[in-house]
């Protein structure tokens, strides 16, 4: 709420006699401004004659002149009232930028520019092409935040609401379907404009006239409820101002007062959001008292419920009981003089500037929405810098505070139907196709942008135009990622998952085999493999053969759960059992083991030896004895902890073994590698028996089980492995 304000109705009836209007605010101006609103006014005067606004058809000098006495009215300095007389040179001069840099100055080029561009914008994002209210709310609400950020200058976006302000006062001579179609894109996208930047007066205008054009019947009606005209009611309005300033002073209270007549689309909402009778409403004429401490709140009350009768039920107390989003405030209804309902909140300046700027604003509550925090603080910026406006002397400075850069963090594109998405900084035409859809994305291969074809690389800029070339089928590329050239957390996630797609076939297959294995060495006559598959988490059979492969599930949880299903007793090999073992004996596996004969052995899952590795034995507790590669890390805790279990162990007759051993290899992350080095494996007859991958940034580690007679074979192998495009390290762990 502001006070009471000259209207725009005033303006724009000063503006009908164009000449008088230019004398009258050029003798308010100091002489070189004054010059240069005079050079603007001809210069717009000749190149506009005989001209008419697009669609409208209304005189585009007369309109030029409406629209620059609402900015002027806005006090947004003399630049921006000839840059909204000049708005439309860029239509009748290819040369229009040097020409406004030769005769005007370098910020009206900035914001003839800026307003062209949210013109042309504004004619291709279209919102009534879109098919659900809710698909056109969500365009609505990305198109106001993209002309906030495609803006260098927060004049520009107030430039284009003066010129949308004077169109709703001409459009009663426009045909309905123009009609209707104006005022819905005024009612979605820049009367909530106007309300978020707190400038009101454009606000009511824009919100009338559309509920007028969009709703006439209700218009009507409403309109002849109210006894009085909007004129009639601001007069009453400064009457009972002049009361309360009196009451103030009298009672020796610092304070502001300030009023409004309710607007007729306002009333409207209300009724229909509280289900009231016009009757029923006490707010058509509200005033607002503004006070500097807590304690003078509720003596403001008390003076006006002595002045005026208060309407019962028709008080809140939201100081001592605030509202979810902290708004504090008195609300309390009188009868006024003349017997008529007034609506009077009391608050402090600092319970105001929360509630115009702060988590309690006003133009989130009235838009009906949750917005991002981030957003909103930008918007609370905005609205002071505005607030701020008419108490700025240097007009320097003013000048320098228009310039915003707040929205910078995201840009807005189009695509080639209208419709309008948000996208990070540096975001490209390959984040432009993933926002689209996902399978757009992988088959993506080319880009338009304004028309014309550009690398996928090329970052995109707010306000343009992009379609997307793409194949009939096919994926992405890895180098998208490698390359930097994707910015969106959308974008980098889907081409991630699908290049981990790729590879699901040889991974489950992987995964199959070890399956398969460990069921071969674990003989259950009677396995019930969906009781097994349950057993391990799992819903599907394929999920198990997947988190094998993937190395999400390991061989030992399998073992466990085959043993849970059927478990088998066994022998627990003891110190004792040592001492009375013959010597030089072996097992079953051809290790040798000094002074044990016949004893179950088993090589050490941590460091896999295999021939001819040196190894040391260790007596376990229940599965007979482990047998290390003699630098192993965990046999040196081992050693530590218990020494006198170690004995030693050496390679028998091994011709007809083999042994697993783990090989580690780092590689950029790329569709089909895991199949590559798969086939080199398998080129050299070496049975893969378990992988596990890693990827992150760009590079994969992958790291393979596989089984040897003999270690000397793998680096041969891992030679092999080195030559694969992409991998950087190949080694045995």
């Amino acid at each position: 709420m502001v006070s009471v304000v000259r209207t725009v109705a005033d303006t724009l009836a000063d503006a009908a006699d164009t000449r008088r209007w230019l004398e009258h605010l050029a003798a308010s101006l100091p002489d070189r401004e004054s010059e240069l609103l005079i050079r603007a006014f001809d210069a717009a005067s000749e190149m506009y004659r005989d001209k008419t606004v697009p669609v409208t058809g209304e005189d585009l000098f007369s309109h030029a002149v409406s629209a620059a006495a609402i900015v002027a009215d806005l006090n947004l300095l003399t630049d921006a009232i000839v840059a909204t007389l000049l708005f439309r040179v860029p239509d009748f001069r290819d040369d229009w930028q040097e020409w406004l840099a030769a005769n005007f100055n370098k910020t009206v080029v900035m914001l003839v520019d800026g307003v062209n561009r949210v013109r042309r914008l504004t004619e291709v994002a279209r919102i009534d092409r879109l098919d659900t209210p809710e698909e056109r709310a969500r365009q609505a609400e990305t198109m106001r935040k993209m002309l906030l950020a495609m803006v260098e200058d927060i004049r520009v976006v107030l430039i284009k609401l003066a010129w949308r302000t004077q169109t709703m006062h001409y459009l009663p001579e426009c045909p309905e379907p123009v009609r209707r179609q104006i005022a819905q894109e005024t009612m979605d996208v820049f009367a909530p404009l106007a309300n978020r930047l707190g400038v009101w007066q454009i606000k009511w205008e824009l919100e009338d006239l559309g509920f007028r054009h969009m709703e006439p019947e209700d218009y009507k009606k409403i309109a002849k409820l109210l006894d009085e005209r909007r004129l009639e009611r601001i007069d009453y309005i400064e009457r009972v101002l002049v009361d309360l300033r009196k009451a103030l002073a009298d009672a020796g209270i610092k304070g502001e007062v300030a009023g409004r007549p309710k607007h007729i689309y306002s009333i409207w909402r209300k009724m229909r959001k509280k289900n009231l009778d016009f009757a029923e409403l006490y707010d058509i004429r509200a005033v607002r008292v503004l006070v500097e401490r807590m304690q003078d709140c509720y003596t403001v009350l008390g003076l006006i419920h002595s002045m005026w009768q208060p309407i019962p039920g028709e008080f809140d107390d939201y100081i001592s009981h605030p509202k979810a989003n902290d708004y504090r405030s008195l609300h309390t209804a009188v009868i006024g003089p003349d017997d008529r309902g007034i609506e009077v909140q009391i608050r402090t300046f600092e319970m105001h500037e929360h509630a115009e700027f702060g988590v309690a604003a006003h133009w989130r509550y009235k838009e009906g929405g949750k917005g991002d925090a981030r957003y909103e603080e930008k918007i609370a910026w905005l609205r002071q810098l505005l607030d701020w406006r008419e108490e700025m002397s240097d007009r320097s400075g003013l000048a320098e505070a228009f310039k915003t850069e707040l929205f910078t963090d995201t840009i807005y594109v189009l695509t080639p139907a209208g419709r309008v998405l948000s996208l990070p900084q540096g975001a490209t035409p390959i984040d432009f196709a993933y926002a689209l859809h996902s399978d757009l994305g992988h088959r993506c291969r080319g880009a338009k942008v304004e028309g014309q074809i550009v690398p996928l690389s090329t970052p995109l800029e707010n306000g343009q135009r992009v379609e997307i070339l793409a194949a009939k089928e096919g994926g992405p590329s890895v180098n998208w990622l490698h390359e930097g050239w994707v910015k969106s957390h959308r974008a980098i996630s889907k081409i991630r998952q699908y290049i981990r797609m790729q590879n699901a076939d040889v991974v489950r297959e992987t995964g199959r085999q070890l399956f398969e294995r460990e069921l071969a060495r674990h003989p259950h006559h009677k396995l019930n493999l969906s009781t097994l598959t349950e057993k391990l988490g799992y819903e599907k059979l394929d999920e198990v053969y997947g988190a094998l492969g993937h190395g999400e599930l390991t061989m030992r949880s399998v073992a466990q759960a085959l043993e849970s299903l059927s478990p088998a007793p066994v022998r627990e090999v003891t110190a004792e059992d040592v001492v009375r073992a013959s010597k030089g004996g072996h097992d079953a596996g051809g290790i040798l083991i000094e002074g044990v004969d016949n004893l179950m052995t088993v090589l050490a899952k941590c460091c896999k030896p295999a021939p001819p590795d040196s190894v040391v034995g260790f007596v376990t507790r229940g599965r007979g004895i482990s047998i290390h590669r003699s630098h192993c890390l965990t046999l040196k805790r081992l050693s530590v902890e218990a020494p006198e279990r170690l004995i030693a162990a050496d390679w028998g007759d091994q011709r007809n073994s083999v042994f697993p051993i783990d090989v580690e290899v780092t590689a950029q992350d790329r569709p089909g590698m895991l199949r590559d080095i798969s086939d080199v494996f398998s080129r050299e007859k070496l049975n893969v028996i378990g992988v596990n991958t890693m990827s992150r940034d760009l590079r994969t580690r992958l790291r393979f089980t596989v089984e040897v007679r003999q270690v000397n074979e793998i680096s041969r192998v891992l030679a092999r492995v080195l030559e694969v495009s992409g991998v950087q390290e190949a080694r045995r762990l």
